[in-house]
Order: structure tokens, then C-alpha cells, then sequence
């Protein structure tokens, strides 16, 4: 039995009728596939949300994907890992790739849906499910178009959640090789369904994990000036590292560093021997992201040098800001127009987040955009949350934007 089969009848079919937002507005093939299929993508993504896996472990995710491809005639190919897969369709010497990512959060669903996660600790709290089942659904739709413009090339990427990201792998594995132009849509909570929201340039920020590690001596509290004051020099790099770390960057580069743990100590009057910080360092600017990591150890070292502390510094480099070319960012809006009229394109807001899209970018031009699914009223459920959902007829809309945006570029 297969994944899908085995939890479709989870969600009674009466509650698969999802509305086809911008029914009409493609070619007939587009419309004949989702006249049929289209409550098809809906239960994907409700199987894919029910089982869900962390990154480089979506196995399941991964032979559901192939199962569905492979059925419909397609020859995907799997990723030497054993998770995520590409696959071509149509013919020809042009190529435009898009791409959804397959990977669940270490979280512990709250949304009490008839298809919550039956995984305990694991969600799909970021939409990666949604992602999935439309780009599986785009996929097999183009397949049942009696001719295409070129190829479509199909990414579906493992462990964009974990750092510096799973479409490294996929770069690796060659899979941008004679692209033009990649396309990706990202669900936003905070976008009513049937909109689209782009942004020429950074549309994301780079993130790197800060570890610092302090040693000391250690002693007793009356006695700080005979040893090297380890919580006092957590301190100084808690508060004064992030403040001169802005004067040493152009501040229209959006670069912010926040705290998230610190560790040191247990009793009142020791001074403890050793102490961890860990925080994360964003920018928006891809130029400045390269020059941070010296910047960092820089200040740390000089911070550190009064107070007598040893330390190690480990930078984790992440991945660097989604940028987005304008001619791409252009047709990912007119794709959105097309499918779902004037208003269904709107601008978006840059993210402090980090999205490993950003590495498809250092190999063609491309651009992500932001995929309304909010329905309009109640409360809008943030990514990364437990409570987090979304309006299902976002799915054949994100469907239609997605071929209408390969079928743009490989006619432009």
C-alpha cells in the first residue's frame, strides 16, 4: 500500500471540493487536467501532511513523488541520497526548472485537522507539503500537454530546513545543468488566497549560526581579579558585539545579529570554567554576507582580549539572500495576472528568514514568490508554528501560476 493510499481515507471526499481559482484562464489541456484532478492535489497534500519527514529522510515523500511521476509515463530520478528527485518533461534545448521542497519541522502539530501528523514531533509547518503536491500536480499536468515549448525540468529538493540547505545537493547532482530560468512558489500565511505576491532583488536575508565557546579558569566570586570573569565576558559579547558589528556594515544591508542561548553556571558565588552562546546572523545584502565572518571574528577576538577568556568561535556559514532578477520576478507577476486577473499580483515585504532557493541563483537567473493562503478571514497561522494551515484552494491556483510562469519563460 502506498503512502497516499493509505491515508487518503483520512479526509472524507465531500471535503476535497476545492473552488479552481482561475478556472478558464489556461490552455485546455491545463483545464481539462484539473477539471479531473485538481481534488487529486488536495489529497496529496493531506497525505504528505499526515506522514511527514525531516530533511534527508523523506523517503516516503520521495517514493510518493516517483510513484505518481512514473505512473504518468515520467522517468524521475532520485538523488544519490536516496531523497528528493528531478525530472524532465517535454523536449527540446531550452529548460526552465521549477522547484518545491519536501522537508517537515521538528515540531509538534496543534491544528487538530482530520489529517494532522500522525508522526510525533514532526510537522509540515512551512507548507512544503502544499509545495510538493502543487509542483506534483504542475508536473503531471504538463505531461498531458500534447506539445510543449521546451523542457520542464521538475526540483524536488530534501532538507531545505536544514543548514546550508539540500538544493546544494541538488547543484551537486548537476540538476541545474542547462537551465535558464528556475520558479518557485513559498506560501505566506499573511497573503489572501489567490494572490502572488513578488519583489524584484532580495526577497529573503542570508543566515549564519553563531557558536561561541568561552573557558576560564574559574574561582570564587570574591576573588574575579585572580582569574578571567567568564560570565562578565559573556556579557560584553552578549551586548557589544551586535552594536559594533552595525558600524562595521553599510546599515542599508538590513544585518542584524540576535541571541538565542547562553549557557554558564550554576551556583551564586563560582565562577564557572565554561560558557556557550549561540545566536543568528542575518543580512540582506549578498555582498556583505561575504565579508561577515571576518568582521565577526575580528570583534570577537578584540572584545574578548581585555577579559582574559579563551574562546572558540564557530561561524556556520547558511545560505545567502534569494535575490530575485527582475525579468523572471516580472513573469512569476504576469503568470499571477494571467491566472487570476489584475489584482492577483501584489508586492511583498523582503524576509529576515533564509531559503536555500538562493543557491538555484548562483547557477541561472530565476525568482520565488510568495503564494497567498490566508483565506481571507480569522486569524492568520505563521509558518513555523504548530497551529499552522492553510486555505486549500490555494493549490490549483499555485498549480496554474507555476505552469503559466514555465510556459512564459520558455516562450519569452
Amino acid at each position: 500500500m502506498t503512502l497516499l493510499e493509505a491515508h487518503t481515507d483520512l479526509v472524507p471526499p465531500a471535503e476535497l471540493a476545492v473552488t479552481d481559482l482561475g478556472a478558464g484562464s489556461g490552455p485546455a489541456w491545463l483545464e481539462s487536467w484539473l477539471k479531473a484532478h485538481r481534488t487529486d492535489v488536495v489529497a496529496w497534500r493531506r497525505a504528505l501532511h499526515s506522514v511527514p519527514e525531516l530533511g534527508r529522510a523523506e523517503h516516503r515523500t520521495t517514493e510518493l513523488v516517483a510513484r505518481r511521476l512514473m505512473a504518468a509515463g515520467l522517468e524521475p530520478r532520485t538523488l544519490p541520497g536516496g531523497t528528493g528527485l528531478v525530472c524532465d518533461i517535454g523536449f527540446g534545448d531550452r529548460c526552465v526548472a521549477l522547484r518545491a521542497d519536501l522537508d517537515a519541522l521538528p515540531l509538534q502539530e496543534d491544528t487538530g485537522l482530520p489529517f494532522a501528523s500522525t508522526v510525533d514531533g514532526v510537522m509540515h509547518a512551512c507548507g512544503h507539503d502544499a509545495h510538493t503536491a502543487m509542483l506534483l500536480g504542475a508536473g503531471l499536468a504538463l505531461a498531458s500537454a500534447p506539445l510543449l515549448p521546451g523542457r520542464v525540468r521538475l526540483l524536488f529538493q530534501p532538507a531545505e530546513e536544514v543548514q546550508p540547505g539540500g538544493a546544494i545537493d541538488m547543484v551537486a547532482d548537476g540538476v541545474m545543468d542547462g537551465v535558464e530560468r528556475i520558479f518557485a512558489l513559498h506560501c505566506d500565511p499573511r497573503l489572501e488566497v489567490g494572490k502572488v505576491g513578488t519583489r524584484v532583488g532580495p526577497i529573503t536575508s542570508a543566515c549564519d549560526v553563531l557558536e561561541i565557546r568561552l573557558t576560564s579558569p574559574g574561582g570564587h566570586t570574591s576573588r574575579p581579579h585572580l582569574t578571567a570573569d567568564l560570565i562578565e565576558a559573556l556579557g560584553v559579547i552578549i551586548t557589544q558585539l551586535p552594536l559594533l558589528l552595525t558600524r562595521q556594515v553599510d546599515p542599508r544591508s538590513g544585518t542584524v545579529l540576535v541571541w538565542g542561548a547562553v549557557q554558564a553556571g550554576e551556583a551564586a558565588n563560582a565562577i564557572p570554567q565554561q560558557g556557550v552562546l549561540r545566536g543568528t546572523l542575518r543580512t540582506a545584502d549578498h555582498n556583505t554576507w561575504g565579508e561577515l565572518e571576518a568582521k565577526v571574528r575580528a570583534l570577537v577576538t578584540a572584545l574578548l582580549a581585555p577579559t582574559g577568556a579563551g574562546y572558540v568561535l564557530e561561524h556556520i556559514r547558511g545560505v545567502p539572500p534569494v535575490v530575485n532578477e527582475a525579468v523572471s520576478a516580472g513573469m512569476l507577476a504576469s503568470s499571477a495576472v494571467t491566472v487570476g486577473g489584475v489584482d492577483a499580483s501584489t508586492t511583498t515585504e523582503q524576509s529576515s528568514g533564509g531559503e536555500d532557493f538562493a543557491w538555484y541563483l548562483e547557477h541561472a537567473p530565476g525568482a520565488m514568490a510568495r503564494l497567498g493562503v490566508w483565506p481571507g478571514h480569522g486569524p492568520m497561522r505563521d509558518i513555523h508554528q504548530p497551529t499552522f494551515d492553510l486555505d486549500e484552494r490555494a493549490l490549483p491556483f499555485g498549480v496554474r501560476v507555476l505552469i503559466q510562469s514555465a510556459l512564459t519563460a520558455l516562450t519569452s
